[in-house]
């Protein structure tokens, strides 16, 4: 348990989630890694690493990720990584989804465009968006299925989306909240 500004806290890896990527501005150097299977370590071994181990040590979260981005050619700095851990999962057939911090944007960033060399792996690294800028998002890509924009997309948790029409007609939009793409949604069908 841990105290911030009179409010107390337990400790697990959803709580802890919140706490590190829901500061303000600290989601913009969050990622979420999934499909990749990770082995955590037992809380035994976390919380006492002198004692030796009945199984042998397996490597931290954050090892084994960096472990895997090596194997595909991607370059990390162990550095650069700040906070790296696994999310919950309602269904434990599935495999958990890994959050990382970075320290800076441009550590994300480089990362992000490097996860091209994941293709054929089953592993994929996205931007970790607000709750806000996630609801948009899925409406965006709503609007882009049954063709009332033509693109969208995401960029340092912004998202973005460009107008059908043509060329000329056809604007690149940066949309701050859900009423905005509400409002794009009723001129495409008024046209």
């Amino acid at each position: 348990m841990f105290c911030t500004k009179n409010k107390y806290y337990i400790i697990s890896s959803f709580v802890f989630h919140v706490y590190i990527c829901r500061r303000a501005n600290t989601v913009r150097v969050c990622i979420i890694i999934s499909g990749l299977e990770i082995k955590p370590r037992s809380y035994a071994q976390a919380a006492a690493p002198d004692i030796e181990p009945a199984v042998p040590d397996l490597e931290s979260i954050e090892q084994q990720v960096l472990n895997f981005f090596v194997s595909k050619g991607i370059t990390v700095a162990n550095r650069s990584i700040e906070v790296c851990h696994p999310l919950p999962q309602k269904d434990k057939k599935l495999k958990s989804a890994i959050i990382i911090r970075f320290v800076n944007r441009k550590e994300k960033t480089a990362l992000l465009k490097q996860g091209k060399k994941l293709k054929g792996t089953n592993v994929y690294i996205n931007e970790h968006p607000t709750k806000k800028n996630g609801d948009i998002a899925k409406q965006a890509r709503f609007l882009k299925k049954h063709n009332w924009i033509q693109a969208t997309w995401t960029s340092n948790c912004k998202i973005f989306l460009k107008l059908n029409g043509t060329p000329e007609e056809a604007k690149v939009l940066l949309i701050r909240d859900i009423q905005e793409l509400e409002r794009h949604k009723l001129q495409d069908n008024e046209r």
